[in-house]
């Protein structure tokens, strides 16, 4: 299999040691390569399949310690400083995608290990846990953190420069503290279908310094791992942290499990049963970062900005988020910027 092409920085940066150290034992289908530093993993992945560098009908795996170009939805930059996972996985797949699938991925990613045990210490001391936000995210809303922590980790502000002020907390919003993110993209040959990339970054050491201009008019804050276990002190003992290797071959397996679980749902919708979606959109629902809140969703149309305010009450079956508007309508939303609203 003719490796992925990296930069000659990376080459040069890189031992083939260095290489082989990082090579997901467990996984060897998985084709996967490491580089020091991507412009993004994602790109850089459908390129070489798009050019014929790599075999469309086998899995890849592409990580990097950072990027210098990630990207997140809509073209948002995603900011990718060192000591956190930045992976993309290439599976084969001849079904649409649709919007469940990065629901899918989102569920799977909160089951790993790490994700579990914080979550139980974050119960027991009565904190939100880690969750999926629909439609491409993992992380939580929490009043508490908020007011405890809001924006530590932000960059300090110069009196010359407005684009490096911390971010404004607001009294009608409340903040997604986003752990994770997911990108999925389709990659096609000739017009045709071949695959699909999933990306996704996590934070694991290091907390992205988010400001007014690199967020881009989200209402999230970035969070890491190692905040959450530092946030749990001193009620808790102080938590390591799997090592990059382990996250790598935990997401992967994620990731193909969510692969999988998709598949199965392809197969199953034409003959009627609704088992397996029944089964994940349980799972979904006692993983909902949305369940209870009240929303305040923006959708552009028309070249206009239309406005829906309603209770969030899980996703349907295609994977579109439910409001429950108030006068009762649900709608099915298959895209829009989400802001919880604060309790009064």
């Amino acid at each position: 299999m003719p490796p992925i092409n990296p930069s000659s920085d990376a080459l040069s940066a890189y031992s083939s040691d260095a290489f082989e150290s990082l090579e997901l034992e467990h996984l060897p289908k998985l084709n996967h390569r490491h580089l020091i530093n991507s412009p993004s993993t994602n790109s850089e992945l459908i390129a070489a399949l798009q050019n014929g560098s790599l075999n469309a009908a086998e899995m890849h795996l592409l990580t990097a310690e950072t990027q210098s170009a990630g990207r997140g939805q809509h073209g948002r930059s995603w900011q990718s400083p060192r000591g956190n996972v930045y992976l993309s996985l290439y599976h084969p797949v001849h079904l649409p995608i649709s919007g469940l699938l990065s629901l899918i991925i989102g569920v799977e990613l909160a089951k790993m290990p790490i994700i579990q045990v914080l979550n139980e210490q974050l119960r027991a001391q009565g904190l939100t846990a880690i969750g999926v936000k629909w439609a491409n995210d993992l992380g939580f809303y929490s009043k508490q953190y908020s007011q405890q922590h809001s924006f530590q980790n932000q960059s300090e502000p110069k009196s010359n420069d407005a684009t490096l002020k911390p971010l404004e907390s607001t009294k009608q919003t409340l903040p997604f503290h986003k752990l994770a993110g997911i990108l999925i993209e389709p990659v096609t040959k000739s017009g045709k279908l071949v695959g699909v990339v999933m990306g996704v970054g996590l934070n694991v050491q290091a907390t992205p310094k988010l400001t007014a201009q690199t967020c881009e008019g989200m209402s999230y804050q970035a969070i890491s791992l190692r905040d959450i276990g530092a946030m749990l002190e001193p009620k808790a003992p102080p938590m390591p942290l799997p090592d990059l290797k382990t996250l790598y071959q935990q997401m992967s397996e994620a990731l193909i499990a969510a692969m999988t679980r998709f598949e199965y749902l392809g197969l199953e919708k034409p003959t009627g049963h609704t088992y397996y979606l029944d089964s994940f959109l349980q799972e979904f629902a006692t993983m909902d970062a949305l369940a209870g809140l009240r929303l305040r969703v923006s959708q552009d149309h028309d070249d206009k900005a239309h406005v829906i305010t309603g209770d969030a009450c899980s996703i349907d079956t295609n994977g579109c988020l439910q409001l429950r508007e108030d006068n009762g309508k649900i709608s099915a939303l298959f895209t829009g910027r989400i802001d919880v609203i604060r309790e009064a």
